[in-house]
């Protein structure tokens, strides 16, 4: 019976630490949330685009546009580090 009680205890505890995380999260998102919102928006489309033209850089077997993809890889970076 200890066993069983202990298990809820443990429930418990593992419960009231999601609640805690989840409330940090809260917090930081929040305090996250102070940060220029336009400028987040412009960071998260470079990343996806630069996500984007790698997944092409894996497929292209032509030269002249692989080095055309790497090109605007390095430019998005660059934009990106800007940013």
């Amino acid at each position: 019976m200890s066993d069983a009680g202990e298990g809820l205890v443990d429930a418990e505890a593992r419960l009231q630490e999601q609640m805690d995380a989840r409330e940090e999260e809260r917090k930081r998102r929040a305090a996250g949330s102070v940060k220029d919102p336009e400028r987040l928006r412009a960071q998260e489309s470079l990343r996806l685009a630069i996500s984007q033209l790698e997944q092409q850089l894996a497929v292209t077997q032509h030269k002249v546009r692989r080095d055309q993809i790497q090109a605007a890889i390095k430019d998005l970076r660059r934009r990106l580090d800007a940013a």
